[in-house]
């Protein structure tokens, strides 16, 4: 009776292990698309084999003209971008990388606090948009041992490198960004990123959308820059001056064979546009605590309120209709840039003599638009989203988000892009839209002085 007794106390101790390991494991695997789907494994803790001088820092920490330093991982195929703090799931190390998405392997994350190393298994995760091409973007997750809460650098190999072989200086580390956790006041209230800017000359378009953005209340456009004309280079230098624009240098092409459009079977290439989906959720993470909201779009697009004159105006009345924390998602409108015509009033447009003579489309000549489809309206779409609200980024929208997305009606506020013609129609098929001419009158000064100052045209040339 004695043993019987013992057994069930056994049997008993047994069964409630196995809920536990088996709760555990369900909680576990509750997590979002950039956090790991294990539990770290602290596999060593070591101390710095040399100084911290003599620890190289590199990745895409840039000066201004250089060209994005990736890093590869030895006996892989992996490319390093960036590495930030994420604080929003399990706390971790989000490293942003581009990785060949057939190769299957593994990673040790060497994760730098004061004068140790300690080391934890990198877990994998992919973006679903790669447009099936070889290559993709991911995160490369690196959980946070005990004893490693702030992390100033990481170093990630393969793991068929051993923890106790590692040494230091023989590798390059990236700088861990976002170390603190901000819920405001932030340095920016609208930041647009440009992604990718590579064989670019429309000079007047950039100068035009630059200053309408100002005028819409952004503070900040970031430039993911692979090439540009002359005059757009000079067009650059002169916001950074002023400190609207950063431009960060973005050289793919020295690593893989980017394409240079969104079709993998039509262009063969290692990796789609430009890295375009990799610079997005740097550029996420990157401003994730400095901007209050991020928007995604081109430099040929304009998100247009209709009621309301700015998007300080704008956002407040989103957040009051659809809820904060949201990705807000505008309609695309196109205005064919190879059409011209005078509105159906007569009436004097604020057209200058002098932009004839600047390389580049002049967006208050382009007044006509396509009729909205299905294809254009619900799939070329572009946001403006909370970035701390987001986990990751694609080219047209989100792809993980704490709160999810909600169409904007057009009413409310609509995307003006201004393209080549889309589909094939006739002047008369298309449909006035004036609205752009509203701000006319604070746009056109603003890209004569800009213009000047740039010597782009001359002084004394710009009434």
């Amino acid at each position: 009776m004695r043993n019987l007794m013992r057994k069930r106390r056994i049997s008993l101790v047994f069964i409630t292990v196995l809920l536990i390991l088996l709760s555990w494991t369900f909680r576990s695997n509750e997590t979002s698309p950039w956090t790991p789907n294990s539990r770290a494994l602290a596999l060593s803790t070591l101390p710095i084999q040399n100084s911290v001088s003599q620890i190289k820092i590199s990745g895409n920490t840039v000066l201004p003209g250089q060209s994005a330093s990736l890093l590869k991982v030895s006996s892989t195929k992996t490319l390093l971008i960036s590495a930030y703090l994420e604080h929003r799931t399990e706390k971790t190390v989000s490293v942003i990388a581009i990785v060949l998405r057939s190769e299957n392997v593994s990673f040790h994350c060497h994760l730098r606090c004061q004068d140790q190393l300690h080391v934890s298994n990198g877990v994998k995760n992919t973006l679903k948009h790669h447009f099936n091409f070889p290559y993709g973007t991911a995160a490369i997750m690196c959980p946070l041992p005990p004893g490693c809460e702030t992390p100033t650098h990481v170093a990630v190999t393969s793991a068929t490198t051993k923890p106790e072989g590692f040494i230091a200086s023989d590798h390059q580390f990236l700088e861990v960004k976002n170390q603190k956790e901000l819920t405001g006041p932030f340095l920016y209230n609208f930041t647009v990123c440009f992604s990718t800017m590579f064989d670019f000359t429309n000079v007047l378009q950039l100068v035009q959308s630059l200053e309408m953005l100002q005028l819409l209340g952004v503070n900040r456009v970031v430039v993911y820059k692979t090439n540009c004309s002359a005059d757009t280079q000079r067009v650059l230098d002169y916001y950074t001056t002023t400190g609207l624009v950063e431009v960060i240098p973005w050289s793919l092409s020295n690593y893989l064979n980017v394409s240079r459009g969104f079709i993998s079977s039509k262009e063969p290439a290692d990796l789609h546009y430009f890295g375009q989906i990799s610079a997005l959720n740097d550029f996420l993470y990157r401003y994730m605590y400095k901007s209050r909201y991020v928007a995604l779009h081109d430099p040929d697009e304009l998100i247009l309120p209709q009621s309301v004159d700015s998007w300080l105006k704008l956002l407040p009345l989103l957040e009051k209709k659809f809820g904060a924390d949201k990705c807000y998602m505008f309609e695309n409108n196109v205005f064919p840039k190879d059409v011209v015509l005078p509105p159906p009033k007569p009436q004097p447009l604020p057209l200058q003599a002098q932009w004839e003579n600047v390389s580049g489309v002049n967006i208050l000549a382009h007044l006509y638009k396509e009729p909205t489809t299905a294809k254009f309206k619900w799939t070329r779409f572009k946001t403006i989203v909370n970035p701390r609200a987001v986990f990751s980024l694609t080219v047209h929208g989100v792809l993980s988000s704490q709160r999810g997305c909600v169409w904007i009606n057009g009413n409310i506020a609509r995307m003006y892009h201004t393209r080549s013609q889309v589909q094939k129609l006739t002047p008369d098929e298309l449909i006035y839209d004036g609205r752009l001419l509203s701000y006319s009158t604070n746009l056109t000064p603003a890209v004569n002085t800009a213009l000047r100052k740039i010597g782009l045209v001359p002084e004394g040339n710009t009434k």
